[in-house]
């Protein structure tokens, strides 16, 4: 089975991801550091150099071809990645891949935010408390539709990661 773990950034994708997959006995693939390794950059200078478009084009391709595979995975993708090229579709439509949004308020993404903005290139120039609010506020609002179509939703919140990992494997098995 490949488990795609989809939810905004500082939703423990990757942290939770290889903490799962050294549970369960499955590899675990960050989709960006994937793309990086066949790229042989950075994603942002991927975005730089190339441009979104042909990061979004190798990111879908990439993400095909993981969710192809026959071994268990655990694959943490982009925050972004369930809403460009119909990649969420791709993920709900792919045979034995469970999909699961790591849930988390926007109090909670901000407050994780704050204390690692600095290596985001995305967040960076963000001063505030109230900017960052308003920053996340809106990105989830146009994110929120393609996360809530993750066939499962497992809340992160006030949470230990333990727990996080308990809940996902309760409602996978």
């Amino acid at each position: 089975m490949i488990i795609v773990l989809i939810g905004y950034m500082a939703s423990g994708k990757t942290s939770l991801g290889k903490k799962l997959a050294e549970k369960l006995n499955y590899s675990f693939i960050d989709l960006d550091d994937f793309i990086e390794d066949k790229e042989n950059l950075s994603v942002s200078d991927v975005f730089k150099i190339k441009g979104e478009i042909y990061f979004r084009k190798q990111e879908f391709h990439y993400l095909k071809q993981l969710l192809q595979a026959k071994n268990n995975i655990i694959l943490s993708v982009g925050g972004g990645t369930p809403c460009y090229s119909g990649n969420m579709d791709v993920i709900l439509n792919a045979e034995n891949v469970k999909s699961i949004y790591l849930k988390a308020s926007l109090s909670t993404l901000v407050n994780k935010l704050m204390k690692k903005k600095a290596k985001r290139p995305l967040i960076a120039h963000i001063e505030t408390k109230e900017e960052m609010t308003e920053f996340i506020g809106k990105h989830l609002f146009e994110r929120v539709q393609f996360y809530n179509q993750a066939e499962t939703h497992v809340t992160i919140d006030n949470k230990t990661k333990d727990d996080v990992i308990e809940d996902i494997i309760l409602e996978l098995f």
